[in-house]
């Protein structure tokens, strides 16, 4: 075993931004400060795109066309789960975590995308509220307030499940989106870590975007 770089800065940044967005977001949002939760969605909204284009243009393990897999893949790796004994890790996500990056995603996705249409009827509108008819925006407050809850249980699951791992499979998988590094089998090549530049560029675009949807829309 040797230990390589197995996640690239952009992507270990993306992860751990979006933690503390949702719960910046949650917390503003059960305090009424709603222009700090508008901002806060509005940062969920970059960094979904952002992960996104990262997912086409970035580096190996970030990629979904490395991670994203079959069913012959998910059942060979729950049958990988069932024998007794310490795991390997696998070569970034293995393809039940593809399947939670997945998920994570369109949750989120929905829950930022949901706010944009949001109104409380009060004093806090959505950017786009005037977009659309008032019983749309009245679906989208609904949508926006129950899918948070599926979100928080996804995050919940995702917790469990790296929990699971690390006292079950003896995998830590918690370091390695910390460190960028990995335990790998010796004969295992690495994977291809792009440019920071790239990032950069990937990241300008999506705020920018962002940026255009909510003042121009």
């Amino acid at each position: 075993m040797r230990k390589i770089l197995v996640w690239d800065l952009p992507t270990r940044l993306f992860h751990w931004l979006l933690v503390l967005c949702i719960a910046g977001a949650w917390i503003t949002g059960e305090n009424e400060a709603y222009d700090w939760h508008m901002r806060f969605g509005y940062a969920i909204l970059g960094l979904v795109l952002f992960r996104i284009l990262w997912g086409l243009v970035g580096s190996d393990t970030a990629r979904f066309a490395q991670f994203v897999r079959g069913p012959a893949a998910i059942r060979q790796h729950i049958a990988e789960l069932r024998q007794p004994g310490r795991m390997h890790p696998h070569m970034g996500h293995n393809a039940l975590g593809a399947l939670a990056v997945l998920g994570l995603l369109l949750v989120v996705a929905v829950q930022a995308g949901s706010g944009l249409f949001t109104s409380d009827g009060v004093l806090t509108d959505g950017p786009l509220v005037e977009r659309v008819s008032g019983s749309t925006a009245s679906l989208m407050r609904s949508i926006h307030l129950n899918n948070f809850n599926i979100l928080l249980a996804m995050a919940g699951l995702h917790v469990v499940a790296i929990l699971a791992y690390a006292l079950f499979k003896r995998l830590d998988l918690v370091r390695p989106m910390v460190t960028g590094r990995a335990a790998v089998p010796g004969n295992m090549p690495g994977p291809r870590i792009v440019s920071l530049v790239r990032a950069l560029v990937v990241a300008a675009l999506s705020a920018t975007t962002i940026w255009a949807l909510v003042s121009y829309a």
